[in-house]
């Protein structure tokens, strides 16, 4: 999940890296920006287009992807790390706590993938993905030795596919 946002006019209090946000915070923000945004774009890709070209392809298409949808939007391009995304988008590590944009887009991400987990646990009952967010938690290890993985699994990751 990678998310971009073109902040529009005015400060939004409180915003950043979405991983030093409280979840109540978090949620706060992200309606927030929903209302005040100039623009926001989310790309996803299914477990196994991630099986099947990795997952640090995934993670580069994802983010290039999702702010290059807004080019036409946004003066520039910035992403946090040291990826390369073309020569549009410049990446620069910790930019979530250096620039606002940047920290909305990983609120966006975060809260988007939280409620898509929370949505997943509804039909796939016995992972615990309401509450361990499909992270390697021992809960959802036992599961997945319990259970095997579902179809929303990589199943190239570590310990998941067999």
């Amino acid at each position: 999940m990678a998310a971009a946002v073109v902040l529009g006019e005015g400060e939004i209090p409180g915003i950043n890296d979405s991983k030093l946000l409280r979840p109540h915070l978090r949620e706060r923000i992200f309606g927030e920006l929903l209302c005040r945004a100039e623009a926001v774009s989310i790309v996803a890709f299914p477990a196994w287009w991630i099986d099947r070209h990795g997952v640090g392809l995934a993670n580069r298409e994802a983010l290039r992807r999702a702010i290059s949808s807004l080019n036409h939007r946004a003066g520039c391009g910035l992403a946090d790390g040291n990826l390369e995304l073309g020569p549009d988008i410049d990446c620069l590590p910790r930019a979530d706590a250096k620039s606002a944009a940047v920290a909305a887009a990983s609120v966006v991400a975060k809260v988007v993938r939280d409620d898509a987990m929370r949505v997943l646990s509804e039909y796939h009952a016995g992972y615990g993905f309401e509450r361990n967010r499909g992270y390697g938690t021992k809960e959802h290890r036992c599961a997945l030795t319990e259970l095997g993985p579902c179809r929303v699994h990589r199943l190239s990751y570590a310990g998941v596919g067999g």
